[in-house]
């Protein structure tokens, strides 16, 4: 069993996530806590396998107490703040849950949480597995015999098709790799000019902080392009004159 805690403020958020616990076999409730002060005396006395932590609490928020930790355990973040994503990677959190979030989402999150349990308790015997602990080289490895290339997200190495890839969405140091069929976006420590310079021809930057796939563009208005009715991106200043030009070649009318 996997001994975990789950620490919330919020009294119906953390009995949502002391219910899902309750539903996953291999996890077992050690403590439910309000406040990170009172998850910290916990420790004090007992240990715990990984903590669902609440990013927003008073006195102490979630993301300093994990940085407080000496030996931390694994950590998943719960938050209703999709930026936090970025701060929870430089922690090495093994996932972040957005508010509000299901059973589904929650299961996913406890796979994480044994396959990292398990990939520890291996060590290093098994000499096939890939190594996908942090590095410097940032950049995605690629395959030339597909369409397709491999990111790594978390301590994961995934395998994305790029004709898959609906936009690119900087955020800092990291890019939100937005994919069909996936409303999560896949997050890597990667720069844009690196992803621009790997993606093929019917991709273009369209802003500092976008690139997008030209094919899944569904309509233009004024200076935003629409990929769907929830999606609206900006067209930058620097951008419209090419925009514009891959426009005109497409265009048919008066």
């Amino acid at each position: 069993m996997i001994r975990c805690m789950a620490i919330d403020d919020e009294p119906l958020a953390l009995q949502q996530i002391v219910t899902y616990i309750s539903k996953i076999p291999f996890l077992e409730l050690a403590a439910q806590c309000q406040s990170a002060l009172e998850a910290r005396q916990f420790l004090e006395q007992d240990t715990v396998d990984a903590i669902f932590c609440d990013i927003n609490m008073p006195d102490l928020n979630g993301m300093d107490f994990v940085k407080s930790l000496v030996t931390p355990p694994l950590i998943v973040f719960t938050t209703a703040y999709a930026e936090y994503a970025v701060e929870g990677f430089k922690v090495n959190a093994v996932d972040y849950l957005l508010k509000p979030f299901g059973l589904q989402d929650f299961q996913r999150a406890a796979n994480r949480i044994k396959e990292r349990l398990g990939v520890r308790s291996e060590g290093v015997e098994n000499s096939s597995s890939i190594d996908i602990s942090p590095t410097t080289n940032h950049q995605p490895l690629t395959t030339d015999t597909d369409d397709s290339i491999f990111l790594k997200t978390e301590y994961r190495i995934v395998k994305v098709s790029i004709s898959d890839i609906r936009y690119v969405e900087a955020m800092s140091e990291y890019l939100k790799v937005h994919v069909v069929g996936d409303s999560r976006p896949i997050i890597t420590l990667l720069s844009m000019k690196k992803m621009e310079e790997r993606l093929p021809d019917y991709f273009m930057r369209i802003h500092r902080s976008y690139i997008v796939n030209l094919k899944m563009i569904q309509e233009v208005n004024k200076n935003r392009i629409i990929m769907d009715k929830d999606t609206y991106l900006p067209i930058g200043d620097m951008y419209k004159d090419t925009f514009q030009q891959y426009l005109d070649t497409k265009f048919l009318g008066k």
